[in-house]
């Protein structure tokens, strides 16, 4: 997925775990966040709830990625704070209009 959006001119900063998550996005401030719920020792969505808790950071567009496609997800993680909410597997792109989507100035 990296290598993807690297191609189609994405700069990409990678986290292993939602605390690397957050700590990244303090770091570079990036315009869409790609959250994978499913991660080690925090799991993406309380990594959502503690990004939007940060009272300094402009609201940025996150995108949950799960491959667990239960029932409830999708509402527990547009609950958390997430804009938008994909199962995998993903097209990569589907993927790609999602992200412009968000992207897109808004007026």
């Amino acid at each position: 997925m990296s290598d993807y959006l690297r191609v189609h001119g994405y700069q990409v900063v990678v986290a292993r775990d939602g605390v690397e998550a957050i700590a990244q996005t303090r770091i570079h401030r990036p315009s869409l966040i790609l959250m994978d719920i499913q991660m080690p020792v925090m799991d993406g969505t309380e990594a959502i709830r503690q990004i939007r808790a940060i009272p300094d950071l402009p609201a940025i567009p996150i995108i949950a990625l799960t491959s667990l496609a239960m029932p409830g997800d999708r509402e527990r993680c547009l609950r958390a704070g997430a804009s938008s909410y994909v199962s995998k597997p993903v097209s990569l792109q589907r993927l790609v209009q999602l992200i412009e989507q968000h992207l897109l100035p808004v007026g």
